[in-house]
């Protein structure tokens, strides 16, 4: 288990109320499972006030999301915490642009055109006030982050699956937040 916006797909979440309805009616209270979904449940809501912590306000932002797959290396957005994240997003006055490898055409017919689909990561960044991370696929963690910079209007970036060292982020001049982890800003060169 990695920190992060949450777990998601069909499969793992389906099991999880298997078991807590096979402990129920087996009479056992199975507060630790119980825990886990609450917990996992409450991750996007945590993430979503980090956004709104780093950005002061949502309305009118333009936003790139990275990742809408529930995990990297699927295009399954069944019970996506990133979409999750999307929808709340646009309810609060974001336009965005997403980026996912493979998950874009099935997160299209739910999002329809509420969001911009673009073909890379860099043209997600391209104007945007902020970068989110949502999906950990193995490209997001080997970006270019001079390229990133260059294309965001503001260097901010909030990593919901801590992809990047907090100190490397603020070295190539990134405000960088991240689940877990205290957030980091690049260095004032004072007078």
């Amino acid at each position: 288990m990695n920190p992060g916006i949450g777990y998601g797909g069909s499969s793992f979440t389906k099991d999880l109320a298997a078991f807590r309805a096979v402990a129920r009616e087996c009479g056992y209270e199975f507060r630790l499972l119980d825990e886990v979904i609450r917990i996992n449940e409450e991750q996007p809501k945590r993430f979503l006030r980090k956004v709104r912590d780093a950005l002061w306000t949502l309305r009118g932002k333009r936003l790139a999301l990275l990742g809408l797959a529930f995990k990297g290396g699927t295009d399954d957005i069944r019970e996506s915490p990133a979409i999750l994240l999307a929808q709340s997003l646009l309810q609060e006055g974001c336009r965005i642009t997403a980026y996912d490898p493979a998950a874009c055409q099935r997160a299209r017919q739910i999002l329809d055109s509420k969001l911009e689909f673009v073909n890379s990561p860099y043209e997600a960044a391209r104007g945007s006030d902020a970068l989110l991370i949502l999906t950990e696929w193995e490209e997001f963690a080997s970006l270019d982050l001079n390229r990133l910079s260059k294309e965001l209007k503001y260097p901010i970036v909030i990593d919901g699956r801590n992809l990047y060292a907090p100190e490397v982020m603020a070295r190539y001049g990134f405000t960088y937040h991240s689940v877990g982890r205290p957030a980091a800003a690049p260095e004032r060169n004072l007078p």
